[in-house]
C-alpha cells in the first residue's frame, strides 16, 4: 500500500475563504495534521494535530521544517494515508510542501487553495507579474533576496528575530509597507522606516512585508557561501569535527599558500591562482565565524561590520571633515584598547623575521628609530664582530653564539626596514631563486653525469644571468 498525504490550503485567514474542495478532503479524512493551530481557519480542521510544538522546540527553522515531514511520512506509513493542513495556499511559501513533493517515500496530492497573495496584491494595488515581484521568505530573506534590489513580498514575517534579521541583511532599506491579518476584522495595512522594523511592528504568523527596491541589492555572493560553510559544519562528518584550535594549523597552511600566489603573480595564470588561493583563506576566516556563531559569540556579518566601523574610524583623514590630518596609527591602537605599551598586540608567534620587523616598526611608531639606514649598517657590522668574538670563545656555538646570531639578523631586518623592504619577502625571494637554480644545477648535472659542484653552480648563474640580460 502506497503511502498517501493530501495537503490543503486553508486561505489567508477567513474561513469563509477555503475552498469547497479543501472542506471535502477534510471530511473526507481520518487522520489529520495541521502545520499550525495559530491560523484563524484551522478550526475546519479539528480534530487535527498541530505542528506548533516543533516551533516551541526546534534550534532552527530548518529543523522545525525536517520535523514536519518525518512526522507526516511516519504517520503515512502507518496509516495509509493522512491529511495535512497549511496556511494559506500550498503552493505559496510552503518548504514542507515543497520538501514532502521531493520525498520518495509517500505520494503527495495537493488541492489548491487562496492565498495570502491575492489580497495583498488588492490591498497594494499591483500586478505582481507586470512588477516582477519576487516572493521570499522572511526566515531566509539574506538568501532568497541575495543579488536582487526588488521588489520583493516577504512572507513568514512571524517574530521579531526575522524582521531583525531582513533588517541588518540591508545597510540602509526604505520604507515599507507591512500587511498583516489580510481579510480579518483587526486587518492592518501600514508604513514604517527600514530602521523601525523591528521595533515598531508586532508580528504574528499573519504578517508580511512588500519592498519596493533597495537602492543596492542584497550581498549575493557572500551569503551563499555563508551559507555553505554553514551546511558543511551541520553534515560533512570531518568539518562538524573542527574546533577553533584544529584548524589553526590549516589558517596557517591557506595563508602562506597565498604568500606564494602572490610570489607567482608573474606566472601564466597567477591571478587565477591567488584568487583561489585567497577563496581558502576566506573559507577559514567564515568556518571560525561559523564556530563562534554556535557558541551565540558573533557571525560572519559580525567580523565584517566590525573591521568596517574600525576601518572608518581609523581613517578620519578619509570619512571626517576636510582637512583631517592622517592619525598616528599605533597611538590610535593604543588608547583604543588600553593598552600600556604599543608592543602589546604584536603576536608572539609571527614567523620569526615578520614578528622583527613588526617589534621594530612599533618602536619606530614613538620615534625610537635610526633616522635612516645610514644609522642602521654600523650596527651589522658591531653585531657581526660580537659573534665572532662568541664563536671564538665558545666554538661549539653555545647559548652566546645563539644570541650574538640574533642579534646579527634584527640589525639586518633593521637596515631593510629603513630600506623600505619586507625582510620576510626577500629572504624567502632568495631562498626560492636558490631553490630554482639548485634545481637546475642538478638537471645540468644529471644530464652530463656529474656531481653537483661549485663549477657547475656557477654555471647555472652565468645562464641564469644571461637569460636575464
Amino acid at each position: 500500500m502506497t503511502a498517501r498525504v493530501v495537503v490543503v490550503g486553508l486561505g489567508p485567514g477567513d474561513a469563509r475563504l477555503v475552498s469547497v474542495a479543501t472542506v471535502e478532503a477534510i471530511a473526507a479524512s481520518t487522520v489529520r495534521f495541521v502545520r499550525t493551530s495559530r491560523h484563524p481557519s484551522a478550526s475546519l480542521v479539528s480534530p487535527a494535530t498541530p505542528f506548533d510544538y516543533l516551533y516551541d522546540g526546534a534550534d532552527s527553522i530548518d529543523d522545525v521544517y525536517a520535523g514536519v515531514v518525518e512526522a507526516l511520512v511516519a504517520a503515512a506509513v502507518a496509516h495509509g494515508a493522512v491529511l495535512y493542513a497549511v496556511p494559506g495556499s500550498p503552493f505559496v511559501a510552503e518548504r514542507t510542501v515543497e520538501q514532502l513533493r521531493s520525498d520518495d517515500r509517500v505520494e503527495v496530492s495537493v488541492i489548491p487553495a487562496l492565498s495570502f497573495l491575492d489580497l495583498a496584491w488588492d490591498r497594494l494595488g499591483i500586478d505582481p507579474v507586470e512588477a516582477g515581484v519576487r516572493l521570499v521568505d522572511g526566515h531566509r530573506f539574506a538568501v532568497e533576496a541575495a543579488g536582487r534590489s526588488g521588489p520583493f513580498l516577504v512572507a513568514q514575517c512571524d517574530h521579531s528575530f526575522t524582521l531583525s534579521a531582513i533588517k541588518l541583511a540591508v545597510e540602509d532599506g526604505p520604507r515599507v509597507t507591512v500587511l498583516q491579518r489580510l481579510g480579518l476584522p483587526d486587518e492592518s495595512v501600514f508604513e514604517v522606516a527600514w530602521d523601525d522594523l523591528d521595533r515598531e511592528v508586532r508580528p504574528d504568523h499573519l504578517s508580511c512585508l512588500w519592498i519596493p527596491s533597495l537602492t543596492e541589492p542584497v550581498a549575493a555572493e557572500l551569503v551563499r557561501f555563508d551559507e555553505l560553510v554553514r551546511t558543511l559544519r551541520a553534515r560533512c562528518p570531518w568539518d562538524s569535527q573542527q574546533t577553533h584550535r584544529s584548524l589553526t594549523r590549516h589558517l596557517i597552511e591557506e595563508t602562506y599558500e597565498v604568500l606564494e600566489a602572490i610570489d607567482e603573480l608573474d606566472e601564466p595564470d597567477g591571478y587565477a591562482h591567488l584568487e583561489e588561493e585567497l577563496g581558502d583563506l576566506l573559507f577559514q576566516v567564515a568556518f571560525h565565524s561559523t564556530l563562534a556563531a554556535e557558541q551565540g559569540q558573533f557571525k560572519l556579518a559580525d567580523v565584517a561590520r566590525g573591521i568596517h566601523d574600525k576601518l572608518v574610524e581609523r581613517h578620519p583623514h578619509v570619512f571626517g571633515p576636510p582637512g583631517e590630518p592622517v592619525p598616528n596609527w599605533e597611538e590610535m591602537k593604543k588608547a583604543e584598547k588600553s593598552r600600556s605599551s604599543v608592543m602589546e598586540g604584536v603576536p608572539g608567534n609571527l614567523p620569526s623575521l615578520l614578528y622583527a620587523f613588526k617589534v621594530q616598526s612599533k618602536a619606530a611608531s614613538v620615534g625610537f628609530d635610526w633616522k635612516d639606514a645610514a644609522g642602521a649598517w654600523p650596527k651589522i657590522a658591531e653585531e657581526l664582530g660580537e659573534l665572532r668574538e662568541a664563536l671564538a670563545a665558545d666554538p661549539g656555538g653555545g647559548s652566546a653564539v645563539n644570541e650574538e646570531l640574533g642579534d646579527v639578523l634584527f640589525s639586518v631586518v633593521n637596515v631593510a626596514r629603513h630600506l623600505g623592504i619586507d625582510p620576510e619577502a626577500a629572504l624567502r625571494d632568495a631562498a626560492a631563486k636558490f631553490r630554482h637554480r639548485f634545481t637546475a644545477m642538478e638537471a645540468l648535472g644529471a644530464a652530463r653525469g656529474i656531481p653537483v659542484d661549485d663549477d657547475l653552480w656557477e654555471e647555472v648563474k652565468r645562464q641564469a644571468a644571461q637569460r636575464q640580460g
